[in-house]
């Protein structure tokens, strides 16, 4: 009931003229002689004001979602009749200082949550672009990893293929990427390195998106590196029902009887925030109930839970799975984990949470920079749930709410965090993931045993393609995003 009385309290102000309006009946209440205002998006574009309002991180950096920025309903939909469409008020509404480089709106919510289940369309190809150099603007592509059971798989590529052309086009930096990638089927060109170009092989493979799911434990396995038992996982999204397997990789690692543990993270955009604190907890296992991270949401929203249940603003260590599993934490005292500058959100949180408690190592590139976390709203009376919600049409938008602080308020760290052993990845020298001389791995197993690293790590000159900000996860709605479960009002997810 206390929950029910504190979502009613926030969701009040929300509301305020707004009572009359969804997107079911876009009639303009009080009559009168208003001026009529053509506008067939107006309950949509309500809908995105009032959840924007609602829960906002950087409301207060937003004039035109203040309190008393409108009086009438009246003047809200004369403002909301200046955009063109759904897509463009929600950029109108996003905060410009502090920039705000997460929030998104898709207009298929269904989409979204199946991303968010780690279901999607997929061929098995994860590759990221690149420029061949500083001073080209031809583009090459690089596979990192194939999934199992896949069309990429079955078709023989494998990681470290390039490929330079789609459908016969040669990539170019002006090439529409999400619109070539993001079709059901296409055609790659292969291409290799002849020491000096990238030149095409002949070879083309055509390629086909089907419904997938992804397993996020990519590798979990035990090395017996220079007499040491180390455990490695790659992990690449926070998935929240993959969370028992989770539980069960780790607790071969118990029975192998690891002494250090390496954790790559450096393909994985983030995921669901729940999923972070039992992996962190999986890791430890001696820190159950101890606060792992802080939620800091906008002024308003901060103010009712801290005159409510300030617990409410807590994410703890855990001991147990979402099902009500035991865990079977490792307590280790020391984590090192591979990153890139892919690696943001929630495998941020996990490196960010820990940090207070262990010694956490981490080897590779700076990450992203995001600790803000987002829930998706719908266009319902609640916002926070589907109950009731507009059959006109299938928006969600995806706000930052919150950000996250760990124990010590470490937080706001916008331009990523930085490796304790730097290690640039090479395309051209990728090796194969999960196996010891895999480069980035094999920095890492030396590290532990030797405390060294190869020069060739620092060597930027070694590899001199300039990434573009641009990889297979770019097509999902859940790229580099982390969302929220378990708040107190409505059956909130959290994303990171």
């Amino acid at each position: 009931m206390k929950k029910e009385i504190f979502r009613a309290a926030v969701l009040v102000f929300t509301f305020l003229f707004l009572v009359s309006c969804s997107s079911d009946d876009d009639s303009t209440p009080g009559g009168g002689n208003e001026q009529e205002i053509n506008n067939p998006d107006q309950g949509l574009d309500a809908f995105i004001w009032r959840g924007m309002n609602a829960y906002y991180l950087y409301k207060e950096s937003v004039n035109d979602l203040a309190n008393n920025r409108f009086t009438t309903d009246q003047e809200l939909f004369q403002f909301l009749s200046t955009f063109s469409s759904p897509e463009e008020v929600y950029e109108g509404l996003k905060s410009t200082n502090p920039r705000d480089r997460f929030s998104f709106i898709v207009d298929d919510y269904i989409a979204l949550e199946q991303s968010f289940s780690g279901v999607s369309k997929s061929n098995g190809l994860n590759f990221r672009l690149s420029l061949v150099s500083d001073t080209s603007d031809d583009v090459i592509g690089f596979v990192r990893y194939v999934l199992p059971g896949t069309d990429a798989e079955a078709k023989g590529l494998k990681r470290g293929d390039i490929f330079n052309a789609i459908d016969g086009v040669k990539m170019t930096r002006s090439t529409d990427f999400n619109a070539a990638f993001g079709k059901d089927s296409y055609n790659l060109s292969l291409a290799t390195f002849n020491g000096t170009n990238f030149v095409p092989t002949g070879t083309t493979v055509d390629l086909n998106k089907v419904e997938y799911t992804e397993n996020p434990i990519l590798i979990s396995k035990t090395l017996d590196y220079k007499g040491q038992k180390i455990g490695y996982m790659m992990y690449n999204s926070f998935v929240a029902n993959f969370d028992e397997q989770l539980n069960t990789a780790f607790a071969q690692f118990k029975a192998d009887g690891i002494t250090d543990l390496i954790l790559d993270l450096r393909y994985n955009g983030g995921g669901r925030v729940s999923s972070a604190v039992l992996l962190s907890s999986l890791v430890t296992g001696q820190f159950a109930d101890k606060v792992f991270s802080k939620r800091i949401f906008n002024s308003e929203l901060q103010a009712q839970f801290e005159a409510g249940d300030p617990e409410d603003l807590i994410n703890r260590f855990v001991d147990k799975t979402l099902s009500d599993t035991p865990i079977n934490s490792l307590g280790l005292t020391k984590l090192h984990v591979l990153t890139a500058d892919g690696t943001a959100s929630a495998s941020e949180l996990v490196i960010n949470g820990l940090e207070p408690y262990i010694d956490v190592v981490q080897i590779g590139d700076t990450t992203t920079g995001k600790f803000q976390a987002s829930v998706t709203l719908y266009d319902s009376p609640s916002l926070l749930s589907k109950d009731g919600v507009s059959t006109a049409h299938t928006y969600a938008i995806q706000p930052l709410i919150l950000k996250s602080a760990n124990a010590n308020d470490v937080s706001d760290f916008v331009n990523g965090l930085t490796p304790d052993v730097p290690f640039t990845e090479r395309v051209l020298n990728l090796g194969t993931l999960g196996e010891v001389e895999e480069p980035l791995l094999k920095a890492a197993l030396d590290f532990i045993v030797d405390g060294t690293i190869p020069a060739a790590a620092l060597n930027k000159s070694a590899d001199p393609l300039k990434m573009l900000n641009w990889e297979t996860q770019s097509l999902s709605p859940a790229y580099q995003k982390m969302y929220i479960d378990n708040i107190p009002f409505s059956t909130f997810e959290e994303k990171e």
